[in-house]
């Protein structure tokens, strides 16, 4: 018996000191990891701001803003501004009428026409940069992403020359938005 006390009191503590050095070894290592893969894909969006008196008094002095809007629906892309500037009844969220821009043929949605209907506006209003982007409910988060890169630039082919290409900033500054 008095051999059986004597072993167990040799066992001893689990030394775990080796096992906490690394994991927060790891826990460094991912965390660095992770601020380094986020900077390589941010995209500069940002929600709706909502301004005092002091902002309102400024956008009244600057004269009255373009407000585009671009609503993704099922059948299509709808453009809008407010003021009028594109037609009184143009309404991004009423989903209802035809859109501005409707879907392909095969079903897929035209990015290139979006980014060229969103290049004529640019001309007319070339200081303006921000758009509001919102999204039916059922609309994938791809179809999402791409709009977002038809809003930010025009990819325009170059003539006589199949691959190279010229890129135009159109509206890069895109606040998301819900359809409600």
């Amino acid at each position: 018996m008095r051999r059986r006390v004597h072993e167990e009191e040799h066992m001893g503590e689990l030394n775990i000191i080796p096992y906490l050095d690394v994991v927060v070894n790891l826990v460094m290592f991912m965390l660095l990891s992770m601020t380094g893969l986020i900077t390589l894909g941010v995209l500069n969006v940002s929600a709706p701001k909502i301004g005092g008196e002091a902002g309102a008094a400024a956008a009244a002095a600057a004269g009255p803003k373009l407000l585009l809007t671009v609503a993704i629906g099922k059948q299509g892309f709808y453009i809008a501004g407010a003021g009028g500037v594109l037609g009184p009844d143009a309404s991004a969220t009423d989903l209802s009428r035809p859109p501005t821009v409707p879907l392909k043929a095969d079903g897929q949605y035209d990015y290139a026409e979006l980014s060229r209907q969103l290049a004529t506006i640019k001309e007319k209003f070339p200081s303006e940069t921000q758009i509001i982007l919102s999204a039916d409910g059922d609309v994938i988060y791809e179809v999402l992403i791409q709009t977002m890169d038809a809003c930010r630039e025009q990819i325009i082919r170059v003539p006589g020359e199949p691959h190279r290409s010229e890129r135009k900033p159109l509206f890069f500054d895109v606040s998301l938005s819900v359809i409600g």
